[in-house]
């Protein structure tokens, strides 16, 4: 097991919430991560169908056996029971009492909100960003390699086929999560709908051109893709909006949380295969994303990471707010800088009324491996991403 980083934040909010609760991800390492927090704690699964059965039919004797505290895993399967814990909590709020885990986001998050509000601390897991995963013995230090892997930690841990490991995760959860949220008549079209959310990975979200390549509705699509949102596989990047006199694009960018789930589903069998893929670069850029989300997240931060595009094309990969400093990150795969990857990055800062306070600092994130400080901006190699200050 390796220490994550999300650990220390975890700790102190437990100090001070009677409740903490941890979401992300079907095995991105949550139930880990809150035992190796707290292994005094009585640890219980929502999972097992006796314990769920129990918590459903007499939640005040299953919170009674419990009145130590304890870790309630994957809680979203009984999400009555957190308005029992919430008389629970009230009539005796010691901090860190309970820990609970949850792999549904909209439907854990709801159930909170009408129960939980001021109640509890909520943090996200997300799969193993770089600095967590170099903890891993034979952790891979070349670029394809890292991003055909992704980041869930059960590969290395256990030492599994990635390729093995990906199609087993997609049948036991994803498929099973698919039903429990949503009535999806045809399982054959939603796993079509999966691909082609994959190889859009870092493009303008269109749902009605989606729809009509699976041959479903727009609302049909929309409501998948929500899916694929609560279950932490997609998600949409905002545009970032303020008023500086431009038209500006309105719709979302669309990324996977993880790389390597996006590469199984492509059907990249290697990390050969994926140095030639076309996707490559979109593939590079979400996981420079997806790192970037890990790095505010896993510290307890909000995510609040944006891209700015204009009507004529002017486009910043990512706009990261940090304090009284606006970053602006232009993402390239290749190995060897050249001179147009500035050139967005100092439109965008030359822009009137860009940044609205504070300043502009500028980073080229790419494929190589040296560290340049430019007069136009820092070029910072793939490998470091993680002792980049994103916070």
């Amino acid at each position: 097991m390796i220490s994550r980083t999300l650990g220390e934040r975890l700790r102190r909010v437990a100090e001070q919430f009677p409740v903490a609760t941890v979401t992300g991800p079907r095995q991105s390492g949550k139930t880990t991560l809150c035992q190796m927090v707290f292994p005094e704690k009585v640890y219980v699964s929502l999972e097992a169908p006796d314990q769920r059965s129990y918590a459903t039919s007499d939640p005040r004797g299953f919170l009674a056996e419990l009145s130590d505290g304890a870790i309630i895993d994957e809680v979203q399967r009984v999400p009555e029971l957190l308005s029992y814990l919430q008389e629970e909590v009230d009539a005796r709020p010691d901090p860190g009492r309970f820990i609970l885990t949850g792999s549904a986001n909209f439907a854990l998050l709801e159930s909170i909100s009408q129960s939980l509000a001021g109640r509890t601390a909520l943090l996200t897991l997300l799969p193993c960003g770089r600095e967590e995963y170099q903890k891993f013995p034979n952790c891979p230090d070349e670029l394809w390699e890292t991003v055909w892997l992704g980041g869930f930690p059960a590969i290395p841990k256990r030492r599994m086929d990635p390729w093995e490991w990906f199609a087993s995760y997609v049948g036991t959860y994803l498929e099973r999560d698919v039903r429990q949220l949503v009535n999806v008549v045809n399982l054959s079209a939603f796993q079509t709908f999966l691909e082609l959310v994959a190889g859009r990975s870092g493009q303008l979200l269109n749902l009605s051109g989606l729809g009509s390549e699976v041959g479903i509705s727009h609302n049909t699509a929309r409501a998948w893709l929500s899916v694929l949102e609560a279950s932490y596989v997609a998600f949409r990047l905002q545009p970032f909006h303020a008023n500086l006199g431009k038209r500006l694009t309105k719709a979302p960018k669309l990324y996977f949380y993880d790389t390597g789930l996006a590469c199984y589903l492509l059907g990249i069998q290697d990390p050969s295969q994926l140095r030639r893929h076309p996707l490559r670069g979109a593939l590079f850029e979400s996981w420079v994303v997806t790192e970037i989300l890990k790095s505010r997240l896993h510290h307890g931060q909000r995510g609040r990471i944006f891209f700015f595009r204009d009507h004529v094309g002017h486009e910043v990969d990512l706009v990261v707010p940090r304090g009284d400093t606006t970053v602006l990150v232009e993402v390239k795969s290749a190995k060897t800088v050249a001179p147009d990857f500035f050139k967005n990055l100092s439109w965008l800062d030359n822009l009137a009324g860009f940044p609205a306070h504070g300043t502009a600092e500028k980073v080229v994130l790419f494929g190589g491996d040296q560290e340049q400080r430019r007069s136009a901006a820092t070029v910072w190699p793939w490998s470091k991403i993680a002792q980049y200050d994103w916070r």
